[in-house]
């Protein structure tokens, strides 16, 4: 019998990946090209005289229905509102989220685009205005399922992960949950700091990986971190530099994002903070996954002693990040 938690996609062939799409109406012409994800399996699939589609199949035993549903109703929630996200195509029968055999999938039609210059000022200014329509709409009501981003979910629970599976070698343990402890204490003060502010809707992960850019501007891929949290969140992985350089970036996004949603300045002071946070959690994602059989091969320099040694290092350095 398959190990569905530590080989969730060994029976995922490509005939079945066809066939699953082939489900839905379409003929394919046999072109499959197999795009850049880890969580999920995601497809590029050659369709009969039409455009090509992309076949997302998501991890087994990870989301529930519900929460993967309002993942596909917030994208097409922020399409009504002519927001350029990629959003799910919907069946004749008003479905998004589809079965086969054993794997649930979605399919979405193929964007192409270049790559964002985060560098050049007025793109920021522009993906601020793109960001501040996105939680306009956002705000306006809560996700019933989906998770929310705090110090609890990606702080002290990917912190207890990697703990009760003993990921951190016995010889950095002390220093490490010292100053992971310490850590997690600080990053508290600044959400109590920042209050008060609202959680609102986010697309969760938005840095240059998941903009996609044309002459028309800037359009989202990848809903699936969709989260409940703060309005920083969408923001503060855009920036890059030394300090003079984020506050001129910062600057020319928020003055872009205030055209459409209100901003709560007491959110600045969370950037580092969800810096860390970002750090521990994704070193319990790949702890998490490590079982998969293609995540060693992907990722060669997790779990190395030079990858926590690193890690003990750069957390130190967010010490000094978030002060006193």
């Amino acid at each position: 019998m398959t190990d569905i938690t530590n080989t969730p996609y060994a029976n995922l062939s490509p005939d079945l990946i066809l066939d699953a799409v082939e489900s839905m109406g379409f003929r394919c012409n046999g072109g499959l090209f197999a795009l850049n994800s880890y969580e999920n399996r995601v497809y590029q699939i050659g369709i009969e005289d039409s455009a090509p589609l992309i076949a997302k199949f998501y991890r087994p035993q990870r989301w529930s229905d519900e929460t993967i549903l309002e993942e596909h109703q917030f994208a097409l929630e922020l399409a009504e509102h002519e927001i350029p996200v990629v959003a799910p195509w919907v069946s004749a029968d008003k479905k998004t989220l589809h079965q086969f055999q054993d794997f649930r999938f979605a399919l979405f039609p193929r964007w192409s685009g270049r790559a964002l210059e985060v560098d050049s000022l007025d793109q920021l200014e522009w993906m601020g205005r793109f960001i501040g329509r996105l939680h306009a709409v956002g705000a306006t009501h809560p996700f019933a399922h989906r998770p929310q981003l705090d110090v609890q979910t990606h702080g002290h629970a990917s912190y207890r992960y990697l703990l009760e599976n003993n990921f951190i070698p016995a010889e950095l343990k002390e220093n490490y949950c010292m100053t992971v402890e310490a850590l997690l204490q600080k990053i508290e003060q600044r959400f109590a700091q920042a209050m008060p502010f609202h959680n609102i809707r986010l697309h969760g992960d938005i840095h240059a990986g998941n903009v996609l850019w044309s002459e028309a501007g800037p359009h989202i891929v990848d809903l699936d971190d969709c989260v409940m949290g703060p309005a920083m969140q969408d923001i503060w992985m855009l920036l890059s530099g030394d300090h003079n350089h984020v506050s001129i970036q910062l600057e020319r996004i928020l003055r872009g994002y205030r055209q459409f949603h209100d901003f709560n300045l007491t959110e600045i002071g969370l950037i580092e903070a969800l810096r860390t946070l970002r750090m521990l959690n994704y070193s319990s994602w790949l702890a998490s996954r490590w079982q998969d059989p293609a995540f060693p091969p992907s990722f060669p320099w997790f779990n190395t002693p030079r990858y926590w040694q690193d890690q003990l290092r750069d957390l130190r350095e967010q010490m000094d990040a978030l002060g006193s």
